[in-house]
């Protein structure tokens, strides 16, 4: 069986989870796209099964919640003018749900944005979190209100906010650069939460490494992604990477040791062998039979 040495694949994944292009890893590492491409849907099925393992048990006291836009093969807007669009085309949104005092990724999802995709990761989140109470911000979107009350009902400090943003942005610029913030609401749901600590500053903080370190969120080029599956693979690459692999700069080791799930700095080496060991292996092969002649 052909298998890629190991330093290759940690080169490969590396470039993954550093904003590199599918073809520039191509051509960088010397392998052709289907192997790459092959590579990530490895990597991705390891670590979405590896966060449901691990990210459990989480001592949370504040969380952050917010969401971040792509899309997949077209924007919505554009679908009903694309041909031979694939099912899952059209706009796609992460959700994430952070911990504001590790910088852990507790929970994520890739889905629309309707109360559904809220009302999953918010479960997923309640599911993941061992404190009995937890102070919880979101934006304003609507759909996280039923979503918090069906996970958390009223053990939970919960508060929305609601950003003012700047409506007369100048002709042209509005494509190429985000509309002002010129002040901000906040508006308590649930609970007592501290007003010290209403914000979402760091999941949206979060959000800016997801952009900038995954080549298919960057805005206006071709590098959008073309299937969902795809799409759900980089990103459980990358929060894998994030939580386990990365030093933050502020705490000065990686979300995951500072949150307690696990004791050591990992390297992309262990990703890659965790990736490994999630494959099924080649069965042995059975007695060769002569062709009758």
């Amino acid at each position: 069986m052909n298998k890629l040495p190991l330093a290759k694949r940690v080169q490969i994944l590396s470039m993954l989870c550093e904003g590199v292009s599918m073809r520039s890893i191509s051509r960088i590492a010397d392998v052709s796209i289907n192997t790459v491409t092959k590579l990530l849907e490895d990597a991705g099925e390891a670590c979405l099964a590896m966060h449901n393992e691990l990210v459990r048990g989480v001592k949370a006291e504040r969380i952050q919640a917010d969401e971040i836009w792509s899309f997949c093969y077209a924007k919505q807007r554009n679908l009903a003018n694309v041909k031979g669009a694939p099912e899952f085309a059209g706009d796609v949104w992460t959700w994430t749900a952070l911990d504001a005092d590790t910088k852990l990724m507790v929970s994520y999802f890739v889905g629309d944005r309707s109360g559904q995709s809220a009302s999953i990761v918010m479960d997923d989140l309640r599911s993941r979190i061992v404190s009995e109470r937890v102070q919880l911000t979101t934006d304003g979107h609507t759909a996280y209100l039923r979503a918090v009350d069906d996970a958390f009902g009223i053990d939970v400090d919960y508060a929305m906010i609601d950003k003012i943003y700047q409506s007369d942005t100048k002709l042209g610029q509005a494509r190429y650069s985000p509309p002002i913030c010129t002040g901000v609401k906040t508006k308590i749901i649930e609970g007592n939460p501290d007003p010290a600590h209403i914000s979402t500053s760091y999941a949206e903080r979060a959000n800016l490494s997801i952009r900038m370190q995954n080549r298919r969120f960057t805005r206006l080029t071709n590098a959008f992604s073309k299937k969902l599956q795809n799409h759900i693979h980089a990103l459980a690459l990358y929060f894998a990477f994030y939580n386990f692999v990365r030093i933050h700069k502020t705490l000065r080791m990686t979300p995951a040791m500072a949150a307690g799930i696990t004791d050591k700095l990992w390297s992309m080496e262990d990703i890659a062998e965790r990736i490994e060991a999630s494959l099924p292996q080649p069965a042995k092969r059975g007695p060769y039979k002569k062709r009758a002649q």
